[in-house]
């Protein structure tokens, strides 16, 4: 399960990417919002909230979530095991309903400087919630 969620993860922080960076030129170059535009918010959305299940699926079997549980003082004052039990997962899930939130509000826009707005705002402030909580370490 833990790999599963660490090859997954590098589909969401690129397809992520890669959203926010259409967004951002979208917005600059006041482009029309297309159904190629929408397709790539959806599967960003889409890929987020499966990388978010088999997170939650993985938290509660891993061992950070039974040191918690068992000692969640000694969790806390360690910075490397706080990341990985508490930090990380809080912070991704904040990104995903940033996400959530970001697609939910472009479909009430009505111009297309407006959609590529609300993409590049929420999409933006979860890819930087991801990339400040990921565990860097475990990863290379």
């Amino acid at each position: 399960m833990k790999d599963i969620h660490s090859y997954w993860a590098y589909i969401v922080l690129a397809i992520l990417i890669f959203t926010v960076i259409n967004a951002i030129i979208g917005l600059n170059q006041k482009k029309k919002f297309t159904d190629k535009d929408l397709r790539l918010g959806l599967f960003t959305l889409i890929v987020s909230h499966i990388q978010l299940l088999i997170g939650l699926g993985w938290y509660f079997m891993s061992p950070w979530y039974k040191a918690l549980k068992d000692s969640g003082a000694e969790v806390m004052a360690d910075k490397g095991a706080r990341l990985l039990a508490v930090e990380h997962p809080l912070m991704m899930i904040i990104a995903i309903v940033l996400i959530t939130m970001g697609w939910s509000k472009h479909k009430k826009k009505t111009e297309d400087t407006a959609k590529f707005k609300t993409f590049a705002i929420f999409y933006g402030l979860a890819l930087l919630l991801i990339l400040s909580r990921i565990p860097w370490t475990n990863w290379f």
